[in-house]
């Protein structure tokens, strides 16, 4: 007897090449829109079925290529009957614990039987329970600025989460919750901090999913980040980049002295080993002090005969190689 044709990626929602992330994604998103303990309509229920078996298929490499050799000529509601040979297929469903219960005479389609259940037989429907859909929390992202000084140092703060919950009427209502969040000492631009179980709620008993807070370090007036190296900008006098000199640079944990070499070049990187950013490990990062030659702009008469003396006196011609 003819069954009708599931297409499963349509069910949720994902193209034929879509990744085991894609479809899991799509899958959680679904799952918690039609679950029955947050959609209340009267079709929801059907459509949660439709999106377990769904995902029953496409989650198992095997049963994903079984279902593939189909084709993609087929379009759901299609009178279906599987190809000669296909009564050789068997699968075996386990159930207890790590194994996904389900029932076939009440959770999932004749298509999926025949394709998958049907020849089970008495002993193999024993097995199977009733599911009791219990499913992890969905992982959450939010973001949270810092100063780099707390970046470079490590800091502790307050992260207000707004989220909801059901309560025992079944209706959804706000909640707000305030953590406490940890930052490390050496956190980078970009740095994705986990905090467990502080993601969305479990469904049918299920735990709760993470939080995921993305770290933006705020602009500083005096360093650069870039990656666990820093960078400054070091003003030179003319006659300190010419004779050379020995200058004060500040770092994260003060100042220290750095020797500028005679005829340096403005735009001239200079590297302070280890006095950057903490590593793991105990390792850091270097500073990169760049040079900049700064002229005066307001001479007094004497500077202004000294250069002019200079100038009458020198040979050299920046114009020229």
């Amino acid at each position: 007897m003819a069954v009708k044709f599931q297409d499963y990626y349509e069910i949720l929602g994902v193209d034929r090449i879509a990744s085991e992330d894609e479809i899991k994604r799509a899958y959680r998103k679904l799952a918690r829109k039609y679950h029955p303990d947050v959609n209340k309509d009267k079709e929801a229920e059907e459509k949660f079925k439709q999106i377990n078996e769904a995902h029953e298929v496409l989650k198992d490499p095997e049963k994903r290529k079984l279902y593939d050799q189909l084709g993609s000529d087929w379009q759901a509601g299609q009178d279906f009957k599987p190809p000669p040979g296909w009564e050789d297929v068997h699968f075996e469903f386990r159930t207890g614990p790590g194994a996904e219960a389900f029932d076939f005479s009440g959770g999932f389609s004749e298509f999926f039987e025949t394709l998958f259940g049907g020849r089970m037989g008495g002993a193999g429907r024993a097995r199977a329970r009733q599911s009791s859909w219990v499913m992890r929390g969905q992982d959450h992202e939010a973001e949270i600025e810092i100063d780099l000084e707390s970046a470079y140092r490590g800091a502790t703060r307050t992260l207000t989460l707004q989220g909801h919950e059901i309560d025992p009427q079944g209706q959804v209502r706000p909640t707000i919750q305030n953590i406490q969040v940890k930052i490390p000492p050496g956190v980078t631009d970009g740095t994705r901090i986990r905090l467990a179980g502080k993601g969305g709620e479990g469904m049918g008993g299920g735990p709760p999913g993470d939080l995921y807070l993305k770290v933006h370090i705020e602009p500083h007036p005096r360093f650069t980040l870039d990656g666990h190296n820093l960078q400054t900008e070091v003003p030179l006098a003319p006659w300190e980049a010419a004779l050379g000199a020995t200058v004060q640079v500040a770092t994260m944990d003060g100042t220290v002295n750095l020797k500028i070499p005679p005829g340096s070049q403005s735009g001239k990187k200079l590297r302070l080993r280890a006095k950057g950013f903490p590593k793991k490990g105990g390792e850091r990062g270097d500073l990169i002090a760049r040079l900049k030659i700064v002229i005066p702009k307001n001479l007094t008469a004497k500077e202004k005969k000294l250069f002019t003396e200079m100038a009458e006196a020198s040979s050299f011609n920046p114009r020229k190689g």
